[in-house]
């Protein structure tokens, strides 16, 4: 649960320790600001990913089904910095689809926590394959990280991307690229 209370206090306990007046008119009212932020930037922590994947569909479909281009925005571990990107999902049905605004709904619960983005691929190839019993899945995320852009290297314009594949997805090498040639991030 999200202590916008504790919120409060850090946030003007971090402005005190940049130099700036906590009091002053025009920061006065951030540490609640920034506590309704936090609501929602890490909101995650209050989804259940399996919560997400609970309504599937019976489909004879086979083949691979692919939502791309999904944008998402996390929060580094690290630095509590933004990283800004888009996923492409891919998974081969086993007589089960998801509502496709259901992969969007996923990527949102675990985007939304502090974390990294390797874990972030990682988490939703994992609860996409357990939750829909899918035959394969493969996950492609793309994302420009400010811990690099604004500080450290300096560098916008970074991307890193990370990849999970598991499944039959893992073992075909033609259905992979054929995911691939399909998203082109």
């Amino acid at each position: 649960m999200i202590d916008e209370k504790k919120i409060q206090q850090a946030v003007r306990l971090f402005l005190e320790g940049i130099g700036e007046n906590p009091d002053r008119a025009g920061v006065l009212e951030t540490p609640a600001r920034v506590a309704r932020a936090c609501k929602e930037i890490f909101g995650g922590y209050e989804q259940k990913a399996d919560q997400v994947l609970l309504k599937c569909f019976d489909s004879s479909a086979s083949d691979l089904v692919i939502e791309k281009d999904i944008q998402f925005y996390s929060m580094c571990e690290h630095h509590l910095l933004p990283f800004i990107g888009k996923a492409a999902i891919g998974y081969v049905p086993d007589g089960k689809v998801v509502g496709l605004s259901k992969l969007v709904r996923l990527v949102n619960v675990y985007a939304r926590r502090a974390q990294i983005q390797e874990n972030l691929t990682e988490q939703i190839a994992d609860s996409l394959m357990a939750g829909l019993k899918a035959k394969g899945v493969i996950v492609l995320v793309q994302a420009e990280h400010m811990c690099m852009s604004m500080r450290g290297v300096n560098r916008s314009g970074v991307s890193t991307v990370t990849l999970a594949h598991r499944g039959i997805l893992s073992q075909d090498v033609a259905l992979r690229e054929s995911f691939f040639e399909r998203v082109k991030l």
